[in-house]
């Protein structure tokens, strides 16, 4: 029989915590890898060796660099223990909001992302190179043989819509950031991260406006499932394929609203220092920049889960591979979730390489170009593809 307390069940409750918690530390590591990335890959693309300094002493006068990773650790280290500087005249409520408001919404908003399909235990861990791990597989097939969970947090009907209105609460943090400091530079940063938002929240919704009208659904597990699907008997329905122009915008409008190059005008530092958050120091600007790149990985999590499938892979069912030209391959349950998984998070890394290689080539925007390509091309060609989605699903075309 399974446990309850308080009404719950406590296998769901574990699962789902197990759940949560993994994928907090994946945000949190993926993070850890683009801070890495940002300056590695900036000096592989302008032929320098990049941070490096920073090693772990070896025996024989070796030393493990670990490719310059130990020092963006040894980078965090010091932000932990610097001096917490404040401005003489702010306002405090505020100025310590705004680190929250601009942090948790990018970890909060993936609790609705499938990063997996279903998992059924009992089968799971019936596979010979997962039968070493104790006590599990005994348990599940013993105790609750039909048991089984998908591989995400939160399964709202509403998603994509709880999507966006988690994920504009971030620029309040820019906002309160830039308005509490009591600072100048900051308070420029703040407005042009407000502008800014304003412009590129609208094109974004709009291009996600058409994959609603195709899948007729704001959920996101059922999204992700409908690009399982085939059109023409061959073609994967993946958001890319079904409307190729609102990937490009979404693309576009998401970096922007991630405020990243060629998009950073709310902290441009040849202009206005560091923008909204130049009065924070250590810890506190730490979780800044942090935020970023977490936002990074969240952009990547959203290109792939709603333009390349997600956790899918072409042609993959629950039992195994179903190949156009009739050709049937059989997997294991557990073979199948690996392969969902591994799908995902290759997806997730190439477009973070790929946010990333567009921030060390392409030139910062000045700011009217920023507005101009806003609301007079990528806002026009989000109605224009709506207009023309809506008439294409109207007359039984998708």
């Amino acid at each position: 029989m399974e446990a309850n307390f308080l009404g719950i069940n406590m296998v769901n409750f574990w699962t789902y915590f197990i759940l949560a918690g993994g994928i907090f530390v994946f945000m949190f590591m993926m993070g850890a890898v683009m801070s890495w990335s940002e300056r590695k890959q900036s000096a592989v693309l302008q032929d320098r060796i990049g941070a490096n300094r920073a090693s772990i002493p070896l025996p024989f006068g070796k030393k493990f660099a670990m490719w310059g990773f130990i020092n963006n650790l040894a980078d965090a280290i010091k932000c932990l223990i610097k001096e917490d500087f404040k401005p003489k005249v702010y306002d405090k409520l505020m100025y310590n909001l705004a680190i929250f408001f601009a942090f948790i919404p990018a970890v909060l908003a993936v609790a609705v992302i499938p990063f997996a399909g279903i998992v059924k235990p009992a089968e799971f861990f019936n596979v010979s190179y997962l039968k070493w791990i104790p006590y599990l597989p005994e348990y599940f097939a013993k105790n609750l043989p039909d048991y089984s969970f998908k591989v995400q947090v939160a399964d709202l009907n509403v998603g994509l819509l709880f999507i966006f209105a988690i994920g504009g609460i971030s620029v309040f943090g820019a906002i309160l950031a830039g308005w509490s400091s009591n600072n100048k530079f900051s308070m420029m940063g703040a407005l042009r991260a407000a502008s800014q938002m304003i412009s590129y929240e609208v094109s974004m919704g709009l291009s996600l406006l058409g994959l609603i009208f195709i899948f007729q659904t704001v959920n996101v597990w059922d999204i992700v499932q409908a690009q399982n699907e085939l059109a023409w008997g061959w073609l994967p329905k993946w958001g890319v394929f079904m409307q190729p122009l609102a990937m490009f915008i979404f693309l576009a409008a998401a970096v922007a609203e991630n405020k990243r190059m060629p998009f950073d005008l709310p902290e441009a530092e040849s202009e206005i220092i560091s923008g909204y958050f130049t009065e924070y120091s250590g810890f506190k600007m730490l979780l800044f920049m942090f935020a970023e790149f977490i936002e990074i990985v969240f952009v990547a999590i959203m290109l792939t889960t709603f333009f390349f499938g997600g956790y899918t892979v072409p042609y993959m069912a629950a039992d195994g591979f179903y190949f156009p030209w009739g050709t049937y391959v059989h997997l294991s349950h557990a073979t199948v979730v690996i392969l969902q998984l591994i799908s995902f998070h290759v997806k997730v890394f190439f477009f973070a390489w790929l946010l990333q290689q567009a921030r060390w080539s392409l030139p910062r925007f000045r700011y009217d170009q920023l507005m101009q390509l806003g609301w007079r091309i990528l806002l026009p060609l989000a109605i224009a593809n709506l207009i023309i989605t809506v008439i294409i699903v109207a007359l039984g075309g998708l």
